[in-house]
C-alpha cells in the first residue's frame, strides 16, 4: 500500500465548495496524509526539514490546489522554491525524490472546451501544467495524469459535488492500492479518464 501525501494550499478555504468537498472525500483514508500548507504556516515561513522528512515517509506525493492565474497558489510556490532544493530534489546524487510519484489535482472555474487552440485560454490545459510536469521529472518523480475538477462554480448541485468528491477518492483510493497499472496510467492524459477501468 503506497503511502500518500496531499500537500493543499487554498487561500480562501472557507469559500472553496469544490476544494472543501474534495479534501472531505479523502479526510481519514488509511494511508492518506492531508497536510493544508496554510493552516500549518499562516506567517509563510516554511520548515524545510519537516517537510522533507514529510517527503521520505510518503510514496505518493499530492499538490492540491486551485488553479490560479495557470498556476498554484502563492504558499504552494513558496514550497517548492524552498523544500525542492538543489542538493536535496535535484543536482548530481541528490536521488531524496527518485521514484516517487507527483500528482497534480486542480480545481479551475474553465470548462474542458476553454482550453484548446480555439478556446477562451488558447492551449491544452496540460500545457500550462508542462511547469510541474518537468519539476517533477527534474527531481526523479514520476508524473502521473493530473485529476481536474472543471467549471466547479456551475456546479449548484449538492449532489454533484459530492459525486465529484467521490470520483477523487475512488481515484487516490485505487493509486494506494496500486490497482492502475503504469501502462494504463501513461495512456490516460487526466486521472478521471480511469474511472471506467475501476468500475
Amino acid at each position: 500500500m503506497k503511502r500518500i501525501l496531499v500537500i493543499f494550499s487554498h487561500p480562501a478555504l472557507q469559500s472553496s465548495r469544490a476544494n472543501r468537498q474534495l479534501l472531505q472525500a479523502i479526510d481519514g483514508l488509511e494511508g492518506v496524509t492531508l497536510h493544508d500548507l496554510y493552516q500549518q504556516y499562516p506567517d509563510m515561513y516554511i520548515d524545510v526539514k519537516r517537510e522533507q522528512a514529510l517527503l521520505a515517509a510518503h510514496d505518493l506525493i499530492v499538490f492540491q490546489h486551485p488553479f490560479y492565474w495557470y498556476s498554484c497558489p502563492a504558499i504552494m510556490k513558496e514550497w517548492m522554491d524552498l523544500v525542492l532544493e538543489y542538493g536535496y530534489a535535484y543536482g548530481p546524487e541528490s536521488q531524496a525524490l527518485a521514484g516517487k510519484q507527483w500528482l497534480s489535482a486542480i480545481t479551475t472555474g474553465g470548462a474542458p472546451e476553454s482550453y484548446c487552440s480555439a478556446g477562451y485560454n488558447q492551449r491544452p490545459l496540460l500545457d500550462f501544467l508542462l511547469p510541474f510536469r518537468q519539476t517533477a521529472q527534474l527531481c526523479g518523480m514520476d508524473w502521473l495524469p493530473p485529476f481536474v475538477l472543471h467549471s466547479f462554480h456551475k456546479l449548484q448541485d449538492p449532489q454533484a459535488l459530492h459525486r465529484c468528491g467521490q470520483d477523487y477518492r475512488q481515484l487516490i483510493e485505487a493509486l494506494r492500492d496500486e490497482r492502475l497499472t503504469p501502462t494504463q496510467l501513461g495512456a490516460s492524459p487526466y486521472l478521471r479518464d480511469l474511472l471506467e477501468v475501476l468500475s
